[in-house]
C-alpha cells in the first residue's frame, strides 16, 4: 500500500557536540511518507513515566523506545530488534533528555523476538529484552490475555516517546507524551484494508490527525488506564488525517511476554 511506513523506528545519530539538543533523523529506508510532527502533546519526564526506556545503539544514540515491565525486562517492538545483537544494543532508563548523561545504562543479555514476526504490517510485532543490569525504576504492569475490553472505541490512551517533532526534522530532545482515542477495528480496516490484522493490532488517533507517534517512537508504550496495552508499531506517515497510528494489541501476546518476563 503506497505511503505506509511500516517502521516508526528512527535511524538516528546524535549530533556530535556537547550542546546537541536533538537527534538527526536519517529517514527509515522503507518510509515513503514524510514524517509529521507529534503535535498536540506536551513535554514530560522519566520521573512521571519511570518505566519509559530509551533503546539505543552501543554509543547511546536512541532509535526506539521500550517499557520496563520488571527490573531486567523491557517490552518493545520486534521491528526495532531485527538485525540487532546483544552487543549492538543498550537500554537507558531514568534519562528524560536524549543528550543527558544521567540515569542507568544497561547492556542487553538476551533479545527475544516473536518467532512469528516477519513484518510490522503482518502483525506479531513484539520483542522482549533481558537486561544485564537491573533498572532501579518503577515498572509498568501490562494487560493479560483476558482484558480485551480495554480497546473499546473512544477509550483514551496515552503515547510516549522521543520521536520526530517536525516534518523531516529531528527527534525531540525531551520525552513527550500525548493522548489519543482508541479507534474501532472497522474504522481502522477502512483506513488500512488487509494490512490491518485485528487479532494483532489496535489503532489509536483522531480522524482529523494531528496527534500521533512517529519515527523514533517505535517500541514505546500505548497505555490504557496506566497499563501497557500496546506497542508503537507502524502507520501511514505520521499524524495524517484518516490514518491512525497502529499498535501491537498486547492482549494477544501477553502470554508470550509473560513467559519471557518470568524466564
Amino acid at each position: 500500500m503506497f505511503g505506509i511506513d511500516p517502521f516508526k523506528r528512527t535511524a538516528a545519530v546524535l549530533v556530535a557536540t556537547a550542546a546537541a539538543a536533538a537527534t538527526a533523523l536519517l529517514g527509515a529506508p522503507t518510509a515513503v511518507a514524510a514524517p509529521q510532527p507529534i503535535v498536540g502533546g506536551t513535554t514530560t519526564t522519566t520521573t512521571a513515566y519511570p518505566f519509559m526506556m530509551q533503546i539505543t545503539d552501543a554509543s547511546q544514540n536512541q532509535f526506539c523506545g521500550g517499557t520496563l515491565v520488571s527490573a531486567t525486562k523491557v517490552v518493545t517492538a520486534a521491528h526495532c530488534m531485527v538485525g540487532e545483537t546483544t552487543s549492538s544494543v543498550r537500554v537507558v532508563g531514568g534519562r528524560t533528555y536524549l543528550n543527558g548523561t544521567n540515569g542507568t545504562v544497561s547492556r542487553v543479555s538476551k533479545i527475544w523476538i516473536n518467532p512469528d514476526y516477519t513484518d510490522a504490517t503482518n502483525g506479531d510485532d513484539v520483542a522482549v529484552l533481558t537486561l544485564s543490569t537491573s533498572m532501579p525504576y518503577t515498572t509498568a504492569s501490562y494487560v493479560t490475555s483476558s482484558q480485551t475490553g480495554v480497546y473499546a472505541a473512544g477509550t483514551t490512551a496515552r503515547i510516549i516517546g522521543w520521536g520526530t517533532t517536525s516534518e523531516n526534522g529531528s527527534s525531540s530532545n525531551q520525552l513527550r507524551t500525548a493522548t489519543v482515542p482508541i479507534v474501532s477495528d472497522s474504522s481502522c480496516r477502512s483506513s488500512y484494508g488487509s494490512d490491518f490484522v485485528a487479532t494483532d493490532m489496535v489503532c489509536a488517533g483522531y480522524t482529523s490527525g494531528g496527534v500521533d507517534t512517529c519515527q523514533g517512537d517505535s517500541g514505546g508504550p500505548l497505555l490504557i488506564g496506566g497499563v501497557l496495552a500496546g506497542i508503537t508499531s507502524w502507520g501511514e506517515g505520521c499524524a495524517e488525517a484518516g490514518y491512525p497510528g497502529v499498535y501491537t494489541r498486547l492482549t494477544t501476546f501477553s502470554g508470550l511476554v509473560a513467559t519471557q518476563v518470568n524466564s
